[in-house]
């Protein structure tokens, strides 16, 4: 009996791994430089330099589909944590600019994404939402905390409706349920805040009409 069909198997195989194991190296350098770019688009938003941000969203658009675009040929890659967690910092710094810019939040279709790592994404956009709540509120601007806590409380609202295992929307109820508390912290925080600044616009009116 001739074993050498054994052995055209496994070099097959062993073919076969190589180029995968390949292809995972690139996705997690490739994941790294999302990761990075999504971060500083966000921190650009915070700062309120919306059109650096709009200049390295694009940036990030074109690694994000170039990456997906190689991976259609390795399913369980693309639909792995590794690529997930990339894609989804991605999905929280584009809409985050989108909120910012005040347009229409795009959905996964328009991003060209898997709907997994998109929900990932809007619930992980919840913290930084509030985080541009506050700097509204540090300059006053409540017109402004109270519009992004709309998005905010509806972001919440929507995601809290998906009634499906974990396996399916992995890591997505974890993050419904931190939304949870932020939303309710944030709403206390603008109340309290916003009753404040009306109580000493109100002494300093009180004052001024006095002194004249």
């Amino acid at each position: 009996m001739s074993y050498k069909y054994i052995e055209q198997v496994m070099a097959s195989i062993d073919s076969y791994l190589r180029e995968r194991d390949s292809v995972r190296e690139e996705v997690i350098r490739v994941s790294r430089d999302i990761v990075r770019l999504s971060k500083q688009i966000i921190l650009l938003i915070q700062f309120n330099n919306l059109d650096e941000a709009v200049k390295r969203a694009q940036e990030l658009d074109s690694i994000v589909s170039s990456m997906i675009s190689k991976l259609n040929e390795y399913p369980d890659i693309l639909y792995s944590g590794l690529t997930y967690n990339a894609i989804s910092e991605y999905v929280e710094a584009q809409l985050l600019l989108d909120i910012a810019r005040n347009e229409p939040i795009r959905g996964f279709r328009e991003l060209r994404i898997p709907p997994v790592p998109y929900l990932q994404g809007l619930g992980d956009l919840v913290g930084e939402l509030r985080r541009l709540i506050l700097e509204k509120i540090k300059v006053n601007d409540y017109s402004e905390a109270w519009r992004l806590f709309k998005v905010m409380e509806t972001i919440y609202m929507s995601l809290s409706k998906l009634e499906y295992p974990e396996a399916l929307i992995p890591g997505v109820r974890h993050k419904v349920d931190i939304a949870r508390r932020i939303v309710d912290e944030t709403l206390a925080f603008i109340l309290d805040l916003e009753s404040r600044s009306r109580l000493q616009e109100s002494l300093g009116s009180a004052r001024r009409v006095l002194e004249f």
